[in-house]
């Protein structure tokens, strides 16, 4: 890895299948060289949900930066487009599809680029912000005021997302564009890892010394919970001037 950027950032990526599951659905990608991290969700059973998310991660996989920041992220936008065709080819007619969150740094501007309930977390000093919204059935009763925080949190259709690569001929992502502070450090994560965790859990686990320290114990809890489904996190540190 090139010094210049090891200093800038580092990260720890870790994927367990879970304690119920037999297939692995999801998929990461952890590119510290090009300041690229990605979390796919895969879904569709019978093997497309694992082929969906490394989809995804294989379209991700060669990026390098362009000349500006508009063309980095014009150009990962366009390999979604890419596997999101991918996935529709290989459906054959079948549900197959994933989730995806980006987080690409540039500079000191950080961009995200998602779909589905794949998060990304954000811990900046004493603040702990989830960046993302979740694209899900629940969450958009939720802003239509239609459930409150409570019942949206243990809704039994918490699992039904509204968008994803793969299930439409176009894309639906969302992309965020955020200043960057040394010290920042970042959370990419599955559903897995967060659905039986409280918010309150991810922000102290996410706050320990070691990138490393923090990963571990957000998966260990999520998997100490039932690990009901396959759990992924990345942990991406800005590192301080």
């Amino acid at each position: 890895m090139d010094n210049a950027l090891q200093e800038k950032w580092y990260s720890c990526a870790y994927t367990a299948v879970g304690h119920v599951r037999k297939i692995n659905e999801d998929a990461f990608l952890d590119a510290q060289e090009q300041g690229l991290w990605a979390v796919a969700d895969g879904m569709g059973g019978h093997s497309r949900g694992d082929r969906a998310s490394q989809s995804i991660i294989d379209a991700l996989q060669n990026f390098k930066a362009g000349p500006t920041a508009i063309d980095s992220v014009n150009d990962l936008m366009a390999r979604l487009s890419i596997a999101n065709d991918e996935c529709r080819n290989l459906a054959n007619g079948q549900v197959m599809g994933s989730t995806v969150a980006t987080l690409y740094l540039s500079g000191n501007k950080a961009h995200l680029l998602w779909a589905g309930d794949s998060r990304i977390y954000l811990l900046r000093g004493e603040e702990f912000i989830q960046l993302t919204d979740d694209h899900s059935l629940v969450q958009e009763l939720h802003r239509l005021g239609e459930l409150t925080a409570d019942e949206a949190e243990n809704h039994p259709s918490s699992n039904v997302i509204t968008r994803a690569i793969g299930v439409a001929e176009d894309i639906e992502i969302q992309v965020r564009q955020m200043d960057v502070l040394p010290g920042d450090r970042f959370l990419l994560c599955s559903d897995g890892l967060f659905k039986d965790v409280k918010q309150s859990e991810v922000a102290d686990n996410l706050s320990l010394p070691s990138t490393r320290q923090a990963l571990e114990a957000l998966v260990n809890l999520a998997l100490r919970r039932g690990g009901t489904d396959n759990v992924t996190g990345i942990v991406v540190q800005v590192a301080n001037d």
